[in-house]
């Protein structure tokens, strides 16, 4: 079932302001918190490891569950689970500001995770559902452009509210956004179905996925530490392996019957071997730049004395580029092919890399940070845009969506075992955040450990990507999303989302 609104009429606009607001919240999380970690460190006298799972957290329950989201919506209402995840968001958000030490933080934000994985495709969703056909493209162009301007303004915000509110502020803020948002949607956004939404859910699937994720990410953060219980990170990493086999086992199974649930992750969506490739380039991308994305910001407090603001809005530049120019990179992928676009946008993300290994005490912003902001912005913007429309126009075009969805969780994985594997083997453990000069050199390390990660997805793309994987692709392959800060991962695209029953969403 769908509704027919004109994007122009007020009513257009009022879904419009919702699903920005709703989407804004998480897209905030990601760039906002990083910014708020010494302080939160400071104020509970955690170790790295306690901020590396105020991070970690989020993204574990967000990667795990964001495909069974989709599903969710599409089968009880996406406007009902939209608000469920918006008040989810909200009420976990409170918990995050009235944490009492680290671990009620962690555990909130685990929480925060759930409530994003129901409102983030679902603020999609809602857009290609509810819009009249000729105007759910330039209503996806307006909603990318609007999410894009807000986080390019959330490290404003969020150093901001660190600096002159404290830290709590950068959750609580969520709690009013998100009753507006709530206000808007429950009176202005039709309700919509994905009517071939029958089957069962994979919440089997969805359980072995996360779990899995946990139990590696568990091992890979705890280990390092002093005086950690070696058989707990041994069982551990030995559950999350298992859990791993289990999810494939899963999958595989529900792939091969008609009957019981639809798999979360059809199994023939690999058969395409560019599928699998541009997959294995985006793990091994993203793992490298989301360690960037979360020792920068605590590197320019700690080591280099930059108030939450100037940290937090350190890579700015770089956000305008991609505002500006990544619908330009995808149309240059669509006519020389995207393996040269992504490959030099990588080598560039591993020199701009390169160059914040310069980052040390009193560092000018001017003459260090922002040169290799400027040039890890472009490597971005080239090669963002290509890969997420290799990804949707190397699956079957039945498959979209959870090509998609999958593309998205793969980054997002590949961050969350990035974050709790590199920041600990470069020696920032217990309070290296503490102590500027140990942070500098673990800082140093990580980073060359990244260029090295993102040199190697360089060369995945030059050996595996070809240069006619768009010359073939249907028109629903070219990305709507095509304005992205990609922080935590590519673009899911609207009226993709795989549904219960294991279709396409016939919005």
């Amino acid at each position: 079932m769908t509704a027919s609104i004109k994007l122009s009429s007020a009513a257009g606009r009022w879904v419009l302001l919702a699903t920005v607001l709703g989407s804004g919240m998480a897209m905030l999380d990601a760039t906002v918190v990083n910014v708020a970690l010494p302080k939160i460190g400071d104020e509970f006298g955690s170790s790295m490891a306690g901020l590396q799972w105020t991070v970690n957290a989020y993204a574990l329950t967000l990667a795990g569950l964001i495909l069974l989201g989709g599903a969710l919506g599409d089968r009880y209402g996406r406007r009902r689970v939209f608000i469920i995840g918006v008040i989810w968001f909200a009420l976990a958000s409170a918990l995050c500001g009235a944490a009492q030490d680290i671990s009620m933080l962690i555990a909130a934000r685990a929480l925060q995770g759930v409530g994003g994985a129901l409102l983030t495709p679902g603020s999609l969703a809602i857009i290609q559902a509810s819009f009249e056909p000729q105007d759910r493209a330039r209503a996806v162009g307006a909603w990318s452009g609007l999410g894009g301007v807000a986080g390019a303004i959330g490290p404003f915000l969020g150093g901001y509210l660190v600096e002159y509110a404290g830290w709590r502020w950068v959750f609580l803020l969520n709690v009013p956004l998100a009753l507006l948002v709530i206000a808007v949607a429950a009176r202005h956004v039709p309700e919509t179905y994905d009517s071939q939404a029958h089957g069962k859910f994979d919440v089997l699937g969805a359980a072995m996925a996360a779990l899995c994720l946990a139990g590696i990410t568990y091992a890979l953060t705890t280990a390092p530490e002093r005086d950690t219980n070696r058989a707990l990170v041994i069982g551990s990493a030995l559950l999350g392996i298992a859990a791993g086999i289990a999810f494939v086992l899963i999958e595989r199974r529900r792939s091969a019957r008609d009957d019981g649930p639809s798999p979360m992750v059809p199994v023939e969506v690999f058969a395409s071997k560019q599928f699998t490739a541009i997959n294995a380039v985006t793990f091994v991308m993203y793992g490298g730049m989301s360690v960037v994305f979360f020792l920068l910001v605590l590197t320019l407090q700690v080591v280099s004395g930059f108030s939450p603001i100037a940290a937090g809005t350190a890579l700015l530049p770089g956000t305008v580029l991609m505002l500006l120019f990544s619908a330009r990179a995808g149309a240059l992928a669509q006519r020389i092919g995207p393996r040269k676009p992504i490959t030099l946008g990588l080598l560039l993300v591993a020199l701009g890399m390169l160059l914040m290994t310069r980052i040390g005490a009193d560092s000018s912003y001017v003459t260090v940070v922002l040169p290799a902001a400027i040039v890890f912005g472009i490597g971005l913007t080239l090669a963002v845009a290509p890969l997420t429309a290799t990804v949707l126009a190397t699956a079957d075009e039945r498959h979209a969506g959870v090509a998609s969805g999958v593309n998205n969780a793969v980054a997002r994985a590949a961050g969350l075992l990035a974050v709790a594997a590199i920041p600990p083997l470069a020696g920032l453990t217990g309070d290296a955040y503490s102590n500027p000069s140990t942070f500098q050199h673990g800082f140093r390390i990580a980073l060359l450990t990244c260029v090295v990660l993102v040199v190697a997805a360089a060369a995945l793309a030059v050996f595996t990507v070809r240069d006619d994987a768009l010359a073939t692709a249907p028109a629903s392959a070219e990305p709507l999303c095509k304005v992205n800060c990609a922080v935590a991962g590519p673009p899911l695209e609207p009226g993709r989302v795989l549904s219960a029953s294991g279709d396409t969403d016939s919005a």
